[in-house]
Parts: structure tokens; C-alpha cells; sequence
């Protein structure tokens, strides 16, 4: 007789801080990273799994987006899980019927690759100890979430945790790790616990160049020893100025980094950027407000031209007039997303 059973989580995606770009291996860093949890802009994906006649070698799955099959998604998601088989033992055992939607709209310069995948990752933890009690602790679980995330999405694996997350090894971070990521709020200021994260979507066209393939044009880049280099003396910088709340400190790293990965991307063998002309007015529009107001607004970049506003949650309502004025015309239909700080991945009952 089968079982039929259902887990459902909303996951975030998350704000990389220093960068990560350029892997290796299983889906390995090539230097270590920091981020920011974010809230509203999430995944909420939903997994039934039904006991199979008989135990298989390859995972049996459905997979609806939005209600509707996707076949390109459901075999990205059949090569992940494939790939995780004998990792996650009731993959062999169980169909499932996997639902997800997201919060944000698509192409919406929000990494939905790691909401979709860290939401992917829980649902597979809870649903492991729901059949066999396989974590001791809620710690656990989260441990080996955030190690399945990673295997789907790189950048998946931080945002398993609250407010900040670090994934790699690094010399001044002692449990940091390749395999996983380690939850940071502790070692910050306060400050950053309320941050704010408003996304312009100056462009909502498909990337021309995908995250995989501009990770792989690092392996050929004549600059990336030396970049990440850079990212390992700047995580130093930036933990230090997120552990004293030194605001100054910490946008001039950040809006380094975001140039800094878009640097990489021009000096690649086959260079190209993601990058708009609204994405350069807006930068100049930013910086210009923060020289004249005095209020610590920066901004940071994803593989994408929608820069993301990161400021104190103090600031809100003259960061928000700013945006209304000075930013939206510059963004595509209008379109800004208001987002901030979150708590992590949520279990729906």
C-alpha cells in the first residue's frame, strides 16, 4: 500500500555582498562568500512523495511551475536529483510531485535559481526525517539543506539561513566550509538585521550570457587568480566593517564588488556585459544622492543589470522619495521591488 504525504516551504533569495564567481569541481567555490537573506522575494514550492512499487535507480518525478508543466526546469531538476540519489535515500523509493511559484516576477534581476533550490533542498531534508528521523537537531537538517542547495545552485546554500550567510573557506573563517554555508547574523551588528533591499528592474530580458556559462569564462580569464584574491582581502574588510556597523566601510566594498564581478565579465576570453545604460545613469544617480544627503545608501549587482539599494531601515522614507523621483523613471514599466532583511526558509503546515 502506498503513503502519500506533502511538504511545502517558502525560501528567499539572497544579496551576495563579496561575489562569488568562478567554481570548480562539484560545484565548489573559488573563494568564499557573504550575503544578506532577503524577505518578500521568494520561492514557495510544495512536494508530495508517493511510496513506489519498486525501489528504481533514477528518480520519478512530476514538476509543475505556476500550476503548469515545464519541461526545461523538470529536467534540470531530474539531472540535480539524479545527481543526489544516493544522498537522499527515499529519492529511490518515493515518486514525487513537485509544485513551485515564486513571489517576484520572472527575470526580475532576483536570484531565483537559489530561492528555487534552497526551497528544493528543505522540503527534501524535512521530508527525509519525516520518513526516518534523520537529523538530531533543526541545526542539522539546515546543514545538509544547505549542502543539497549548494549541489543545485551555488548560491542556493546561503540563503537556507536567517539574515546573513558565509559559504567557503576562508582563513579568518573558522567553521567556513566548500561544502556548505554557515549562518552569520550572530557576528553582526544590529543594524543589519533590518536592512533594506529595494531592486530596480531596469531590464526584464533574459540574460544573454547564463550564470553557468560566466562562471565557466572565469577558468579562461587572465585576471581571476588576482580576483580572487581580491575577494578573500575584501571579505576580511567587510566582516570587520558588518561586526562595527562601519557603513562607510562597507559600501565602498560593496559597490566594489559589484563592479568588480561585472569587470570580470568584460575582461572574459569572450567578453560581454549584462550591464544597461539605465543600470549606469542609476549608479550615477545613487552615488550623487549619497554625496548630497550624507545617508549611507549603496547598491550592489547581481549577474544582471537591476541594481539592488541596500540601506538602513532609519533611511526609508527618503531613500523611497529618492527612488519615486530620481529611479523609477528609469526602470522598466516603473517596476521597483521592496524588499529587506529575512528570516529564512519557512515550513508551511
Amino acid at each position: 500500500m502506498s503513503s502519500s504525504n506533502k511538504v511545502r516551504y517558502t525560501s528567499p533569495s539572497n544579496i551576495a555582498l563579496i561575489k562569488y564567481w568562478g567554481k570548480y569541481g562539484r560545484q565548489y567555490p573559488r573563494n568564499a562568500s557573504i550575503s544578506l537573506t532577503l524577505d518578500s522575494a521568494y520561492s514557495d514550492t510544495s512536494v508530495v512523495y508517493e511510496e513506489r512499487p519498486t525501489a528504481g535507480d533514477t528518480v520519478s518525478i512530476e514538476f509543475y511551475f505556476e500550476e503548469k508543466a515545464n519541461e526545461a526546469f523538470q529536467a534540470k531538476l531530474e539531472k540535480y536529483l539524479n545527481s543526489i540519489i544516493y544522498e537522499v535515500s527515499f529519492l529511490r523509493t518515493h515518486h514525487l510531485t513537485i509544485q513551485s511559484s515564486n513571489s517576484f516576477p520572472h527575470s526580475a534581476g532576483i536570484a531565483s535559481s537559489a530561492s528555487a533550490m534552497s526551497a528544493v533542498a528543505m522540503c527534501l531534508c524535512r521530508i527525509e526525517n519525516e520518513i526516518g528521523k534523520a537529523f538530531a537537531s533543526e541545526e542539522a537538517l539546515l546543514h545538509k539543506a544547505s549542502y543539497l542547495a549548494r549541489l543545485g545552485s551555488g548560491s542556493a546554500c546561503r540563503s537556507v539561513y536567517p539574515v546573513a550567510a558565509v559559504w567557503g573557506a576562508h582563513p579568518q573563517i573558522e567553521e567556513g566550509s566548500n561544502d556548505h554555508a554557515i549562518p552569520f547574523a550572530e557576528h553582526l551588528h544590529p543594524i543589519f538585521h533590518t536592512y533594506k533591499n529595494d531592486i530596480l528592474i531596469i531590464s526584464r530580458k533574459e540574460k544573454k550570457v547564463s550564470s553557468t556559462q560566466g562562471h565557466a569564462l572565469m577558468e579562461g580569464n587572465v585576471y581571476a587568480a588576482s580576483r580572487y584574491a581580491q575577494a578573500e582581502e575584501r571579505m576580511v574588510r567587510l566582516l570587520a566593517a558588518m561586526k562595527s556597523g562601519d557603513l562607510e566601510e562597507f559600501g565602498k566594498i560593496v559597490e566594489g564588488e559589484a563592479l568588480s564581478l561585472h569587470a570580470m565579465m568584460m575582461a572574459a576570453e569572450n567578453p560581454f556585459t549584462l550591464l544597461e545604460p539605465n543600470t549606469l545613469e542609476a549608479i550615477s544617480r545613487i552615488q550623487a544622492f549619497r554625496a548630497d544627503s550624507q545617508i549611507p545608501l549603496y547598491f550592489s549587482l547581481d549577474a544582471g543589470p537591476n541594481p539592488h539599494l541596500l540601506y538602513p531601515e532609519e533611511h526609508s522614507s527618503q531613500v523611497k522619495e529618492f527612488i519615486k523621483n530620481e529611479l523609477k523613471a528609469l526602470c522598466h514599466n516603473g517596476l521597483v521591488i521592496a524588499d529587506q532583511v529575512g528570516q529564512g526558509p519557512k515550513l508551511i503546515s
